[in-house]
């Protein structure tokens, strides 16, 4: 592709008046000055305009269950509570808040006015109806049995030990509760909402009420609640993924309004929890180790933190504070002697762990004697307890991230094919009986219990366009380069390949690589040099690694060349990964190409990698053929830039980790096909991208969208665009506003930074892959065709939202993308935008197959996962307990691509 000059050097050399300019401001203009902005209209989610009528129609089934409301008049109360201790404290815990509540009902039915409760288990219950008084104030006695004594042979007056008495979880058995009225919620908004006469936020919180009502249903049982889903302490639905991580099968249940009425969406869910059983046990299996003298204490020591245990000795359940400074065996405490006298005047000995189980309780410890002990008790006053006593509690959440190797696994073992998934959602339906709740009777709730007909369109397969001009028609949403090349391949003149220790043959992977890139077009020279890894290298620090290796490049490398292919000893989460990446793309400004041949290379393998270095190279792989031909509805006659927004936060409970948020513009316009990535760092767990718009007075980061803007710009023959597409992910209903109302008013900002006052038409849509809604093909086993969209029936009954499934499911059930048009400035037709959603489901350059969202927001999360692998953060957090708000920690900055890459698709 010729290359187009950029801003500057447009407006230098155009003999002419440059069509739609984008001037920068002017350089006389003093940094701390900026354009005077005229102030982004606040805007409102739209409705829908209507629904799509091309593809061939489908019958389909929906895991949406049909709620009937035969009492629409009545009216939740909403009662604060709180809950005191006999000394005044105010009580946080949630166990012990359900308890309280249930003991609560049992004791004072009849001043309550019979009234059943519905309680979120914090701070909140509700009623149908009002309760006798606005205001009320009880006193609860909790059974014995609450707070059981933990002694192995009664009390020895043992003060920090081993076995001393369990302290009761508040220090007392006698609670208050006071109940005070806060607000009414009337049912009837779920039926206004229904109708399209109100908007969702007068509804949400009658829908909480009733999905707080699931949750009491579930804690009644024992289970796990995560949000919206719960989880059965049943062996059955555990699966084991390594690593001492059990996966476990649940249900998800919400109420949802949609064009058919209320509904109950229910889905098979699955959460972590770590491996029940032996403390030892999961230790082993947590550090992969195969006896107990090799375990890691510091690790388990964090890994252990705040985890529940039960002992085989007492039945008594402990949460875990630490680890003993010394083996069972040398770890010695402090007891009072017990010798019948009550004035010895408290004579103390000093005793070992060991030896206390051994004379006061009969247990002859065996091998956890030579290790450390549990302490389960406070800082200041230990209590120890010997490892092979405990056993972890089930059902306790393991919120950290899979290896790929757990998430194989995971898949793998928890994948339900549909015809599966429907018979396990009508069990369910039928086990639980949601609408024999009492509560939920009360209000006239009966609930469906077969899945809800729906019809969906089949969207018309998108036609491709690859080397000499050929056409490729998908199918089933997959299609390869068999005796084809690529629309646009790259040369490769100057190239290496270095080995990071890696088990293969790299001059046979040379071979074999330039022989296939011939076959697709690619032209490939013999590499420069074939570098191995100096093996007294192998225990050094990845950065110590990467950098050894770059200095044998330079020794053997005069030019700078065009890709390194670089071979990691390891698949995904290689340590070097991370540091070799931020070594060429914001160091030294190379392409690389990363891989790790753990099988037999064969041509499909070849031919993926070459797909990557091309498009990475500036090559096209393929293009769509509207698109190839300009005929592209609405982006052709005007030119539209695409936008993919999405931020990756860290693992639950690290707040001490960055969030990254990345962009990725489109490219080249009219091309949908190519892009460009822009990524920062921001403030931990923040969903909103905080860089979008920086002003020039803020240093030489002048936000993310400028830099797009003018990389649009400089690529697209000098035209600024006048339509921008965004697209978003991660974000939940609730957010759509700030979305509208921050993210998109800091876009408009940063354009009209650029001293522009005409503004582009916005088309802002949010898609979704974390939501429950699951299509089944109403007559066959298999899943639903790619291309399957569905805008009617389960659909929102006001907003303009469709789910579409653009992929074909090889594994399991799949799950369609649900996409939520906030904002549509630029006038699609259903028909004309779900047929763009559905083409950019065929540009993602790195396969051969259609994925199941949107390219650019893939290519955002890729670039997002990428640079964020720049900074490295080592997973020594010692629990929750240890967690910062996340204003405490500063954001670093990411280091910028240098100007080599920083146009390109590294990300591919």
């Amino acid at each position: 592709m010729e290359k187009v000059p950029s801003i500057e050097e447009a407006v230098e050399t155009s003999p002419l008046p440059l069509p739609l300019p984008l001037p920068l401001p002017s350089p006389a203009v003093p940094p701390s000055v900026e354009p005077e902005l005229v102030v982004p209209v606040k805007h409102s989610i739209i409705h829908r305009r209507g629904v799509g009528t091309t593809g061939e129609r489908i019958s389909l089934l929906a895991n949406h269950f049909k709620v009937s409301v035969n009492n629409p008049d009545a009216v939740f109360f909403q009662y604060s509570v709180i809950i005191t201790s006999e000394d005044n404290r105010a009580v946080e815990s949630k166990g012990i808040g359900r308890k309280l509540i249930d003991k609560l009902y049992q004791t004072y039915t009849s001043e309550l006015g019979d009234k059943r409760f519905a309680y979120d288990g914090e701070r909140t219950l509700y009623t149908v109806g009002p309760l006798p008084q606005k205001k009320s104030e009880f006193t609860v006695l909790l059974e014995e049995s609450f707070a059981k004594s933990s002694d192995c042979h009664g009390d020895d007056g043992n003060r920090s030990g081993a076995t001393k008495r369990s302290k009761r979880s508040l220090q007392s058995k006698t609670f208050k509760v006071e109940i005070s009225f806060a607000a009414k919620i009337p049912l009837k908004s779920i039926a206004l909402v229904l109708k399209g006469t109100q908007s969702d936020e007068n509804a949400q919180d009658a829908l909480r009420v009733l999905d707080i009502i699931l949750r009491q249903q579930a804690a009644s049982r024992g289970c796990l609640l995560v949000r919206q889903s719960f989880f059965h302490d049943d062996p059955r639905n555990f699966t084991d993924v390594g690593g001492g991580v059990t996966g476990v099968r649940g249900f998800h249940s919400s109420f949802r309004p949609t064009q058919g009425g209320l509904s109950l969406n229910m889905d098979v869910s699955t959460t972590m929890i770590l491996r029940p059983g032996p403390v030892i046990d999961f230790l082993l299996a947590n550090q992969n180790v195969r006896e107990p003298r090799f375990i890691d204490w510091q690790k388990a020591k964090r890994m252990l933190k705040n985890l529940r245990v039960k002992t085989t000795h007492s039945n008594m359940e402990f949460r875990i504070f630490g680890l003993s400074e010394k083996p069972c065996n040398q770890q010695h405490f402090t007891m009072k002697r017990k010798n019948g006298d009550s004035n010895d005047g408290g004579q103390t000995v000093d005793i070992t762990v060991y030896e206390y189980f051994a004379q006061h309780c009969g247990i002859n410890l065996t091998y956890s004697s030579y290790f450390p002990c549990l302490d389960v008790g406070k800082p200041k006053r230990p209590n120890y307890l010997p490892l092979e006593l405990c056993s972890l509690i089930s059902l306790q959440r393991y919120t950290k991230a899979l290896s790929p190797l757990q998430r194989a696994s995971l898949v793998e073992k928890s994948r339900q094919k549909p015809l599966d998934r429907i018979k396990t959602l009508k069990n369910a339906m039928g086990t639980y009986r949601y609408d024999h709740d009492p509560i939920l009777a009360e209000c006239g709730i009966s609930i469906e219990k077969q899945l809800t007909q729906v019809e969906g369109r089949v969207l018309e397969t998108p036609k491709l366009k690859v080397g000499k001009n050929d056409d490729c028609f998908p199918r089933n949403g997959r299609w390869n380069f068999n005796n084809k090349t690529l629309l646009q391949p790259t040369q490769i003149d100057v190239w290496v390949i270095v080995n990071f220790s890696a088990q293969c043959d790299i001059a046979y992977i040379s071979r074999e690589i330039i022989k296939c890139g011939m076959n697709k077009g690619i032209k490939i020279e013999r590499p420069c040099t074939l570098i191995e890894e100096d093996q007294h290298m192998k225990r050094s620090s990845s950065v110590a690694r990467v950098e050894r290796m770059f200095e044998q490049l330079f020794s053997k490398v005069s030019d700078q060349p065009q890709l390194i292919l670089c071979v990691l000893p390891e698949r995904k989460n290689c340590d070097i990964y991370g540091p070799w990446k931020k070594k060429c793309l914001s160091e030294v400004g190379v392409v690389t190409q990363c891989i790790s041949p753990s099988r037999k290379i064969n041509n499909q393998y070849l031919t993926n990698v070459l797909l990557k270095i091309n498009s990475k190279l500036g090559g096209i792989n393929s293009l769509l053929a509207i698109e190839h031909s300009r005929c592209i509805p609405l982006i052709k006659d005007a030119p539209t830039m695409i936008l993919g927004m999405d931020v990756s936060h860290g693992s639950p409970g690290r707040s001490d980790i960055p969030s990254i948020a990345a962009v990725v513009g489109s490219r080249c316009w009219p091309l949908i096909s190519r892009y460009r990535a822009s990524v920062r760092a921001q403030s931990s767990k923040v969903e909103m991208i905080e860089a979008l718009y920086k002003p020039l007075a803020n240093g030489n980061d002048d936000g993310i969208i400028r830099e797009l803007l003018l990389d649009f710009y400089s690529s697209s023959d000098g035209r600024k665009p006048t339509q921008i597409i965004v697209f978003r992910d991660g974000v939940s209903e609730s957010q759509f506003s700030q979305v509208l109302n921050i993210e998109l008013d800091q876009i408009i900002k940063a354009y009209q930074n650029l001293g522009e006052v005409d503004l582009p038409k916005f088309t802002v849509i949010v898609a979704q892959k974390n939501h429950h809604t699951k299509l089944f093909q109403a007559n066959g086993p298999e899943n639903v065709p790619p291309g399957t969209v569905v805008d009617t029936k389960i659909v929102h009954p006001r907003n303009y939202d469709f789910y579409m499934c653009a992929h074909a499911g090889m594994i399991g059930t799949s799950r369609p993308v649900h996409y939520h048009v906030l904002l549509d400035e630029i006038g699609f037709s259903p028909d004309d935008l779900q047929n763009l959603v559905h083409s950019l489901s065929y540009v993602y350059q790195r396969s051969t197959t259609a994925i199941s969202l949107v390219a650019p927001i893939c290519y955002a999360h890729l670039a997002a996962a990428q640079v964020g692998q720049f900074l490295k953060f080592d997973d020594s957090s010692e629990g929750s307990s240890s967690l910062t708000s996340a204003g405490d920690v500063p954001v670093p900055e990411l280091p910028r691509l240098v100007k080599e890459v920083h146009s390109s698709m590294f990300f591919c």
